[in-house]
């Protein structure tokens, strides 16, 4: 008697093949990267940890609009400053077991002296200078296993906005630990690794975009901001 035939599945045209990326799944960064890259149309997912992390689908006011105000803030200091570049929901390469997606980044050239590097597939590699991240409250990944990530690979200033709580962290890097940046008297936050980069916090939460892009082009219209874009430029031989 004949053995049964086995019909192989229908796999529609262009679903990628072998296993899919889950959430909580164990994976090694060159493993995770794979899976990723096999999902057409997936937006976000990130390696803490080793584990991976697959965010729900985001709202307007808990999540999109924070995110495109605070990436206009950073977006339009980088416009001011050549020798640095800033990324939004970019993937850097931390350490072989951590590939996170912060809502943004900023970081100095590797040819101006900057700490991270630009792979020659166009992944950051190392910890960026500063990262963002747009949190619900306290309780999220961000303050806690990001938290610990981020300043092990030397991730030097780290902004955490609490949305639900109406907060905004801003962590310095001070040999192996962070400390928050203490505001200025006026009460707003100053860079201390992107000088002129200037925030007022209670704009920003209030959702007063015009007030913080004003704040902010008094810190880019600074000495401190001239001096620091002269010293990369002559970092980078010269060349703006």
């Amino acid at each position: 008697m004949a053995s049964p035939t086995t019909i192989p599945p229908v796999i529609p045209p262009g679903s990628p093949r072998g296993p899919l990326l889950e959430q909580g799944d164990h994976l090694t960064r060159e493993e995770f990267e794979r899976r990723y890259d096999a999902i057409p149309g997936l937006k976000k997912a990130e390696l803490i940890e080793g584990v991976v992390y697959m965010p729900s689908p985001v709202r307007l006011g808990h999540h999109g609009s924070p995110h495109i105000d605070l990436a206009t803030w950073i977006g339009v200091y980088r416009a001011s400053t050549p020798g640095v570049r800033a990324g939004d929901n970019t993937s850097v390469r931390l350490d072989p077991t951590n590939e996170p997606q912060p809502d943004a980044l900023m970081l100095i050239e590797p040819a101006c002296g900057g700490q991270a590097r630009i792979t020659a597939d166009d992944y950051v590699e190392g910890g960026p200078e500063l990262v963002a991240e747009v949190a619900a409250s306290s309780v999220s990944i961000d303050l806690n296993l990001k938290f610990r990530v981020y300043r092990r690979c030397n991730v030097r200033e780290y902004i955490v906005w609490r949305v639900t709580d109406q907060q905004i962290d801003w962590f310095v890097l001070r040999g192996p630990q962070y400390e928050r940046l203490p505001p200025g008297p006026d009460g707003h936050y100053r860079s201390e690794v992107f000088p002129g980069l200037w925030l007022d916090v209670a704009a920003l939460i209030r959702g007063d975009l015009a007030t913080v892009l004003q704040v902010l082009q008094r810190g880019v219209a600074s000495s401190e901001h001239a001096a620091f874009v002269a010293r990369l430029q002559q970092a980078a031989g010269g060349n703006p």
